[in-house]
C-alpha cells in the first residue's frame, strides 16, 4: 500500500511554480498542464493533482491540507495501536479473573 514517490518535494514545487508563471501563455490550465508535465517527466493528470494539492494547501481550494492529512493518519495509527492494546489488556483480564475463580473453587 506504500507507494513510492517518484518525484521529489522539490521537483514537484518546480512544476506547480512552471504552471502558475506560465498559465496566461495557454489558452487554459489544461493546457498549461498538458504542456509542462512531458518537460517534467509526469503525466498531466499527476501535475494536475500536484497543482490542487498545492492550492489547497495555500488556502486558495477547499479541501484537507497535507498537514491535516498527515495528522489524521498519525490519529488513526494511535487509535489502531490503542485497540489492539486494549483487547490485550481485555484478553489478559478475563484470562487472570479466570485463574482467580479456578483458584478458590480448588481450595
Amino acid at each position: 500500500m506504500n507507494k513510492s514517490n517518484k518525484y521529489s518535494p522539490e521537483v514537484r514545487e518546480r512544476a506547480v511554480r512552471m504552471v502558475q508563471e506560465h498559465r496566461n501563455e495557454y489558452p487554459s490550465l489544461w493546457a498549461a498542464i498538458e504542456s509542462i508535465a512531458p518537460k517534467i517527466g509526469c503525466v498531466p493528470q499527476t501535475l494536475h493533482e500536484w497543482l490542487k494539492k498545492h492550492e489547497i494547501d495555500a488556502g486558495l481550494r477547499d479541501g484537507v491540507t497535507s498537514e491535516e492529512s498527515d495528522r489524521i493518519k498519525a490519529l488513526e495509527r494511535e487509535v489502531k495501536e490503542l485497540r489492539r492494546a486494549n483487547e490485550i489488556l481485555k484478553l489478559a483480564s478475563a484470562f487472570f479473573a479466570q485463574a482467580e475463580l479456578d483458584r478458590k473453587l480448588k481450595s
